[in-house]
């Protein structure tokens, strides 16, 4: 008896197969219902593509998009039913899409893309705040170990302005200027409640970012930012990511007990 592996392989590879170039198909991969059914797979990884990649899509267009997600979609089909999560290769796939080659940063708009898809699904956690650093004493503060929030997702852009890119394509009515400065960019998504936000960040940002997701402490990453960007302002760096809500800590054992209100 044939094993269910070896069905499960043929009928993915019948699913998949192109004209002309594919191996032979068993005989029910020509019934027309099998066709039907191909076609409804794809669509729907397709529809999955754009649904995820707004920005991407609203650059290129969506002809020239469902184009190029047709080809990802029969290289790449999703691991499981649940579709909200589908595309995470999609930007590498961009990366070396010949037909993209005069868009240089269209694939790292499609990673921002896919950080609100994971900034939307990831855990929750509360975010750290200011009153809660400012209780602790310096030396314990200097020791302290911050950790980006699970929805946290961050980039550094060397040579091109990808996050206001994304911005105005993520949203038609995003308020963002007519004409681009060309320069390097940061970008910061998360969401500390219940709506992904994204926020301007800088060098010094993401190297803050950065050394906490190392597990270093709150000095370590304080010099990691001053090292990439030696004209920032430590408290304005830190200012800006607790505002986002892009930090969380378990402060619990090096804060002082407060006070009791009278019952």
């Amino acid at each position: 008896m044939r094993s269910l592996a070896i069905f499960q392989d043929e009928f993915a590879s019948a699913l998949l197969a192109q004209h002309g170039n594919a191996p032979p198909a068993p005989a029910w991969a020509a019934q027309p219902a099998f066709a039907v059914y191909r076609n409804t797979v794809m669509k729907a990884c397709i529809d999955a593509l754009e649904a995820n990649y707004p920005s991407v899509m609203r650059l290129v267009g969506r002809d020239w998009f469902r184009a190029a997600a047709a080809i990802f979609a029969r290289g790449q089909l999703p691991a499981d039913g649940m579709l909200m999560d589908y595309g995470e290769g999609f930007s590498g796939f961009l990366r070396g899409f010949a037909p993209a080659a005069g868009l240089p940063y269209l694939a790292d708009v499609a990673r921002l893309d896919r950080f609100w898809t994971e900034a939307h699904g990831a855990g929750d956690a509360l975010p750290v705040d200011a009153a809660q650093l400012a209780r602790l004493q310096p030396e314990s503060l200097m020791e302290c170990r911050l950790a980006p929030h699970p929805a946290a997702r961050w980039a550094w852009f060397d040579e091109q302005p990808v996050f206001s890119i994304w911005q105005r394509n993520r949203l038609a009515d995003a308020d963002v200027p007519a004409a681009l400065d060309w320069h390097a960019e940061g970008a910061l998504l998360t969401r500390p409640e219940h709506t992904v936000g994204w926020f301007a960040a800088d060098r010094a940002d993401c190297a803050f970012l950065d050394a906490c997701a190392q597990g270093r402490g709150f000095g370590d990453a304080i010099e990691a930012a001053l090292q990439a960007g030696p004209q920032a302002d430590p408290g304005a760096v830190l200012a800006r990511l607790l505002h986002s809500g892009a930090l969380t800590a378990d402060l619990t054992v090096d804060l002082p007990d407060l006070p009791r209100s009278p019952s």
